[in-house]
């Protein structure tokens, strides 16, 4: 009986401890953009629109960074990957030239997927691309997207989040 309250007394003051100092630390900081499989990196603040006027992403840790756009009219989704400053093209060999996109419409809250392919820009070297773009008819509806890139570059796997914000919102 005697063992019994003392383990309930136990049980008792870590729970009071978990409430009290809970599971993730100060909270303001989350892995994002880090290889797959393994641990992220700190998130290191607000991006702002990338070179292209597009939603930036972290990629890689902060060895990459992405850049979304869309052109609504086409119906296609454009990617550039971008250095760790967020502004020069990285090119990348990603596997059989394609990376993958889940997608959400923050309007119409549609989710699906779209594949990028490689479109090489001016000066990326051969075998590797700084740009991949996809299209798909639901990229025609004019609103702000949410959603995911995932792929490999060059051998190494990566996902990385993304958000576009209404103009209103753009700092």
């Amino acid at each position: 009986m005697k063992t019994i309250r003392i383990l309930m007394g136990g049980l008792t003051m870590v729970a009071a401890l978990v409430l009290t100092v809970g599971c993730g630390g100060s909270g303001d900081k989350k892995p994002k953009g880090g290889p797959i499989g393994k641990p992220g990196v700190e998130e290191h603040g607000e991006h702002g629109e990338g070179p292209h006027g597009g939603a930036v992403g972290d990629w890689g840790g902060g060895k990459y960074h992405f850049e979304f756009t869309v052109d609504h009219d086409e119906k296609e989704a454009t990617v550039y990957i971008l250095g760790s400053d967020e502004k020069t093209p990285a090119p990348i060999k990603a596997k059989d030239g394609q990376l993958s996109l889940s997608i959400k419409g923050l309007k119409n809250k549609d989710e699906y997927s779209v594949v990028l392919k490689a479109e090489p820009q001016k000066g990326d070297p051969e075998g590797k691309a700084s740009r991949f773009v996809g299209k798909d008819d639901k990229l025609g509806v004019v609103q702000e997207f949410a959603g995911t890139l995932s792929g490999e570059a060059d051998g190494t796997p990566y996902t990385g989040d993304f958000k576009e914000e209404p103009p209103s919102k753009k700092k």
